[in-house]
């Protein structure tokens, strides 16, 4: 047998296997080819728009957000940033109680009088960033922004001067059930692997 009519009797035979396993499908359920050929189609068309948007700042329309250009800097929960070495029992813990957490929704230090304790920001170039810590450095229109790493810092963001938008003004407190809460929003888990650290790295 040629190598064409092997490849045509493949063809033809994985048509008949799908069409009755649509048929098989169809008596077992229901739904009907039209009905599920839909449905299939609207689900690829969501994930080709999300894919499309695929980082917060092309997802949403942030110009409805108040904007405040700030001068952001990143921060560790080290020695380097804080004074305090792992093993001291106030290391990775933020002014408002909570660990520091690079995710979704990650914690920031910032000026408290002018964003209080439990401000959600939005950061381009960054993410979600939840005000959850001060600085004796942080006066005015300045963040910290928590990174995991030193190296983390330099590679990913250094010091910039950008336009933040605040989303939710803080109330002055902040808990951990709070920040997990937030970090676990199912309409955004598709954007948060962006902002947790990778295993491989």
């Amino acid at each position: 047998m040629s190598k064409t009519k092997k490849w045509i009797t493949r063809f033809m035979m994985t048509c008949l296997f799908l069409m009755a396993s649509l048929v098989t499908f169809q008596a077992i359920s229901g739904v009907d080819a039209h009905t599920l050929i839909s449905r299939l189609a609207a689900i690829f068309s969501q994930s080709s728009a999300v894919a499309a948007s695929s980082t917060l700042e092309d997802a949403f329309d942030w110009s409805k957000y108040p904007k405040q250009t700030v001068t952001a800097t990143g921060y560790t929960a080290g020695i380097e940033s804080t004074g305090k070495q792992e093993g001291h029992p106030e290391y990775g813990i933020t002014y408002s109680g909570v660990k520091v957490k690079r995710d979704l929704f990650s914690t920031i230090a910032a000026d408290l009088s002018v964003f209080p304790i439990g401000t959600i920001l939005f950061i381009p170039g960054y993410g979600y960033g939840v005000v959850a810590d001060k600085g004796g450095a942080i006066k005015g229109n300045r963040l910290d922004l928590y990174y995991e790493t030193v190296e983390d810092v330099y590679q990913q963001w250094g010091k910039k001067t950008v336009d933040v938008y605040v989303v939710q003004k803080g109330t002055g407190k902040l808990t951990e059930e709070a920040l997990q809460a937030l970090n676990e929003d199912k309409s955004l888990q598709v954007f948060r692997q962006q902002y947790i650290r990778s295993e491989n790295r």
